[in-house]
């Protein structure tokens, strides 16, 4: 979308129920397991989003038959992936760091490249890591191509893995094909979003893979087949933040249908951070309700495990009583653009008081304007759109310059975003 959206500005307490698209995160790293088990397996409940139809793409350059009806996602059974395709990465995080390790296994080359922005993500950990498994790789960055060869021994690995967790999952979620299966060190500043690797980790072995994280820093892949499996995809509690926001910050009441009983999503950690804001949370049996307070209270979060919530509890802050602080989050500077400067950039432009710190934002209460002379950037970030939404329900005149930029993980954000508030 290019032409600017006007953030519709709440008139009363938000009130509502939402059904909220699956979890990214679990959709592909199931569709990685379902092409790994050779099929035939199904995925549901698999959202319509940028990022799953990059990974479904990404596989199909592999040669997995895939079949898509809706959110119902089949892999038919085939003997291995193929070479001689190019994978478009997209601003896919998932795909452009668990693909590579996957296309070790083919039986040729394969390109990767990606939108503009992905050109500038860190990629060196997970390429320098298949390098010294055994892949031979052109490139330490997007665009690059790996030789793939048909196999690769696998075995030990020491990587620095603090800029992103996905570079331990993508490891881990393709060494059971490996001859020795892989083992990966961290060595280096705690791993950020840890939550993912147990994600990882659950899900390997519910595949029936055999995965021992029981020391600190190390996950040992034994080698061996991968199942095939019918997988059930529930909602992502990442992108239900900005809807439970949406009560925070009105003084309304919002349900998400389908909420977890126990989760690996990070996304959960929402609820103990709006709770601090003064929100009340209910749990029942159609879902997860959170009212919101009369006086919307200042947070003092690290959001380390759960850096993805940063825009939508920075949303919050900037629209708080009392000041916050969001800590641990450095790393979201290399995530699809600058967290924390475009953050403090937009807040600050509507007439907030920001400040970025080494490793997050201080955020002081102060009353914010929409302005008419620039939109919203969302720096084609899906999370800064949605935060800005969320600042727009309150601040009149807030328009978004890219809310298009959404589609990356909720379909239909402005639509859903309206029936909502209808």
């Amino acid at each position: 979308m290019t032409d600017t959206w006007p953030a519709p500005l709440a008139a009363a307490p938000v009130t509502g129920r939402v059904a909220v698209p699956g979890s990214k995160s679990v959709t592909n790293r199931a569709l990685l397991l379902a092409a790994l088990s050779g099929g035939p397996a199904s995925v549901s409940g698999a959202p319509a989003t940028r990022d799953t139809a990059l990974m479904i793409g990404a596989l199909r350059a592999l040669g997995v038959p895939i079949d898509v009806d809706g959110e119902h996602v089949t892999v038919a059974a085939h003997d291995g992936l193929r070479g001689g395709g190019s994978v478009d990465c997209g601003l896919a995080g998932t795909v452009m760091r668990f693909i590579p390790p996957a296309a070790a296994l083919a039986d040729g080359p394969v390109h990767f490249d990606g939108d503009p922005h992905a050109r500038t993500r860190p990629m060196g950990t997970i390429l320098d890591a298949l390098r010294a498994l055994g892949a031979r790789i052109d490139g330490s960055g997007l665009p690059f191509t790996l030789e793939g060869t048909g196999g690769i021994p696998g075995g030990e690995v020491v990587i620095d893995a603090s800029a992103s967790s996905q570079f331990v999952s993508g490891l881990l979620l393709s060494g059971a094909r490996y001859d020795k299966g892989i083992t990966v060190h961290h060595d280096g500043k705690p791993v950020p979003s840890l939550p993912h690797i147990d994600m990882s980790v659950a899900m390997l072995r519910t595949a029936g893979v055999d995965v021992d994280d029981s020391s600190a820093n190390t996950w040992r892949v034994a080698p061996g087949p991968v199942a095939a499996h019918e997988w059930v995809v529930e909602p992502d509690l990442s992108n239900a933040a900005v809807f439970l926001a949406a009560a925070a910050v009105t003084a309304g009441r919002v349900t998400v249908a389908g909420w977890p009983e126990g989760s690996t999503q990070p996304g959960a950690e929402i609820l103990a951070v709006l709770a601090e804001a003064g929100c009340t949370i209910t749990p029942g049996t159609d879902g997860m309700t959170v009212e919101g307070p009369g006086t919307l209270l200042g947070v003092d979060v690290d959001l380390h495990d759960a850096s993805e919530l940063t825009p939508a509890v920075a949303a919050v802050a900037a629209l708080a009583s009392g000041p916050s602080r969001i800590r641990g989050v450095a790393h979201i500077r290399g995530h699809e653009t600058d967290r924390l400067a475009a953050l403090a950039t937009e807040i600050t432009a509507l007439g907030g008081d920001v400040t970025e710190t080494d490793d997050g934002l201080e955020i002081r209460p102060v009353p914010l304007t929409g302005r008419s002379d620039r939109p919203w950037k969302a720096y084609a970030d899906h999370r800064m759109a949605t935060a800005g939404a969320l600042i727009g329900l309150v601040v009149p005149g807030v328009e978004i310059d890219d809310i298009g930029s959404t589609s990356k993980t909720i379909p239909d954000f402005p639509g859903r975003w309206a029936a909502l508030l209808s």
